[in-house]
């Protein structure tokens, strides 16, 4: 009868094989076999086998991904084989120059035969060497400078996707594994709301949180922080195959991929075999918008030689392989100089603080300005004189300042602040109460009035074209216009003694001055400007108050009754009653009646509203949507108002209260968004579909 000792031994090996399949089948095959409650309990029965025996605990055993007591450090340790960086190529020509340089070599020993290559998505992580004996993990190490790294062997057992022992039967007797640990998109999400939750400095971007963990000295850190791990090359003893199936050591880079995933590793799906430059071009180019759509950051796509007699024939330099190279896509961060901090006035009153930095290249385009937002934002950069500063465009549009280089700060720079009194009219500037933004509150402003005009005869608005920011600031500084009625007293002669202005542009802008009389109401009360009322809150007030009148006395009488409508609220109520209680306001709108603006919905939209607002034809009623990406056969306005004559609400940004996300074609951050809160996220046929039902 077998002793206490071995039931415990054999139960313990049993427990620790099955609950080690588990974890691969969850964390590398996304397969779960078992419930977590099922693998909690199973877990504690293994942990308390190893409490009354701790002889039984072994390398592989699941209870030795956790930490224990902090490290004091990490040891150096010299890599079996060096661990190199990659050459970088940033254009197709670059590219080209790399592959010519490989056949030239090549081409002397394989006699012009053509080879093949592999294309990867390169990972924005950290690489780690790991070292495995007889088939279990030794040690794990940081690539350092590439001969010697540091031996970071009890923070990587934390990683669940990193298999302890090899999952082979005949495993070599070693085994070096090179790959990318990397933390995925909504976990460094969770992982930065709790560091702000607690005050800590936020990570600037998944790579340097990874890295940092990494390098954490309690291993319990590491653990709580979910990293993963991509495994990419290997390394075999020379003339080692598998006894068990007589198969030789794999001889491409394809087939190693495929041997890693057999021995456990999670390998990135996303790779494919080529024949030339032009399917990698393709390859890489299908990527550059699909990438962001994944649930980790790639930064470009690794080109391999398949063969790996090539890649030895080839050899490499001193710190980098002649058979591989990263082709990178355009930068997301740019460093650059701070040159000098400009505040903008907005038509709200609103202080904008402006970066003016030497001009980087992002996206494909010069920058060289961006705004920090609010004296928050000025505040939590601490931005100095002088600075170095980290610039990206926000969703790949809007450029923004990430992060200051402290390091790099000079020794007598400054602490930039907002000024205490407007840059243009020199009035003493107000920040209200648990606002974030600084105003200046003097409503003659030339920076206010110059916004509100811009506003005024802005597409969405009144839309007058010929009248840019130019003319506008010409109009302005000369005291021609003192209000937006002003714009309607202006005749020919004077408009045509204008610099850059003629007799022909002077009438064409009186033209369409008098067309914009005729645009529809909600367009001319979104022109207003009143705070927070935007194009979609004018359309929907415009078909309830079919007239400026019936607005204002509602809003100055029973501003109660305007909170009640769809999408209105409290906020919106108690802005109108503010702007139309304002005398300066009041008249305003009689100075536009004067002008010829009669500030009310005619027949024609007397007549939509009616048909809107019978709920019978109102399939999306009550329901926010966002556009984003460019859709196949409608125009966003065709969609906005396809949506909005159906009862729905087209919003600028994702939040729990969207409905659906519309997307099309090079969807960007909205998708995204949309992905991690859960938002249904349909495309034109879909739409289509709800409005027709």
């Amino acid at each position: 009868m077998p002793s206490t000792s071995s039931k415990l031994s054999e139960r313990a090996s049993e427990l620790r094989n099955l609950l080690n399949k588990a974890c691969h089948a969850y964390y590398v095959l996304d397969s779960p076999l078992m419930e977590d409650t099922v693998y909690d309990r199973l877990y504690r029965e293994l942990l308390d086998i190893e409490g009354k025996d701790s002889s039984l605990i072994t390398a592989d055993s699941p209870s030795q991904r956790l930490g224990g007591s902090p490290s004091k450090g990490f040891e150096s340790v010299t890599h079996r084989i060096p661990l190199l960086s990659l050459d970088n190529a940033f254009t197709f020509q670059e590219l080209k120059a790399w592959h010519s340089r490989v056949c030239k070599l090549l081409n002397q020993k394989i006699n012009n035969r053509d080879f093949t290559m592999v294309s990867e998505l390169k990972i924005d992580g950290n690489a780690l060497a790991l070292s495995y004996t007889d088939g279990l993990l030794v040690r794990a190490a940081t690539r350092g400078d590439g001969t010697q790294g540091e031996d970071i062997t009890a923070n990587v057992r934390t990683i669940s996707s990193i298999p302890l022992c090899l999952h082979l039967k005949d495993p070599p007797p070693w085994l070096e594994v090179r790959g990318e640990a990397f933390i995925p998109n909504d976990i460094f999400s969770v992982i930065n709301a709790e560091r702000k939750k607690h005050g800590k400095d936020l990570f600037a971007n998944p790579r340097n949180a990874c890295a940092g963990t990494l390098r954490q000295l309690d291993s319990q850190v590491v653990a709580s922080r979910k990293l993963d791990f991509f495994a990419y090359t290997m390394h075999l003893p020379a003339n080692w195959q598998e006894k068990e199936n007589n198969h030789q050591a794999p001889s491409e880079q394809s087939q190693s991929l495929k041997w890693l995933k057999k021995a456990g590793f999670k390998v990135n799906p996303n790779t494919e075999l080529m024949q030339d430059l032009d399917e990698v071009k393709t390859f890489f180019n299908n990527w550059e918008n699909k990438r962001k759509n994944l649930a980790y950051e790639t930064d470009g796509v690794v080109v391999k030689i398949n063969e790996l007699s090539l890649q030895s024939i080839t050899g490499t330099t001193q710190k980098a392989p002649r058979w591989a190279i990263a082709l990178k896509y355009p930068a997301e961060e740019v460093p650059s100089k701070l040159i000098k901090l400009n505040y903008q006035i907005g038509r709200t009153g609103a202080v904008t603080p402006v970066a003016e930095f030497d001009p980087v290249s992002l996206a494909g385009t010069s920058i060289s300005r961006a705004t920090l937002h609010n004296a928050n934002r000025l505040t939590s950069l601490d931005l100095h004189s002088g600075d170095t500063i980290v610039v990206r465009k926000a969703g790949e549009i809007i450029p923004e300042v990430v992060r200051v280089v402290k390091e790099l700060r000079p020794a007598k720079s400054h602490r930039l602040k907002l000024p205490k009194t407007c840059p243009e009219c020199h009035s003493i500037l107000e920040r209200v109460m648990n606002e974030a933004t600084t105003r200046c509150v003097n409503t003659t402003c030339p920076a206010i009035l110059k916004g509100t005009l811009r506003h005024w005869v802005s597409k969405g608005a009144t839309d007058v074209d010929g009248l840019g920011n130019k003319l506008i600031e010409q109009l302005v500084e000369k005291g021609l216009v003192k209000s937006i009625a002003n714009l309607y007293q202006l005749d020919i002669n004077l408009l045509a003694s204008l610099e850059r202005m003629g007799e022909k542009s002077a009438k064409n802008l009186i033209n369409a001055l008098n067309k914009s009389k005729h645009q529809p109401w909600h367009r001319q009360l979104y022109g207003l400007g009143i705070q927070h009322i935007g194009e979609a809150n004018a359309k929907t007030l415009a078909q309830t108050f079919t007239s400026v009148s019936k607005l204002a006395t509602t809003a100055c009488q029973s501003p109660e009754l305007i909170k009640p409508i769809y999408g209105i609220g409290e906020e919106i109520a108690q802005s109108l009653h503010q702007w139309f209680s304002n005398p300066n306001n009041q008249k305003l709108l009689s100075d536009l009646k004067s002008v010829g603006f009669t500030l009310e919905a005619n027949a024609e939209e007397n007549a939509q509203n009616k048909d809107t607002l019978n709920t019978n034809q109102l399939p999306l009623k009550n329901m926010n949507f966002v556009l984003t990406g460019t859709l196949p056969t409608m125009k966003r306005n065709e969609a906005k108002d396809l949506i909005e004559k159906a009862g729905g609400k087209v919003v600028a940004s994702v939040s729990t209260t969207t409905a659906y996300v519309v997307a099309g074609e090079n969807a960007g951050s909205k998708f995204d968004k949309a992905q991690a809160l859960g938002i249904r996220i349909i495309y034109e046929k879909d739409l289509q579909n709800l409005l027709s039902s």
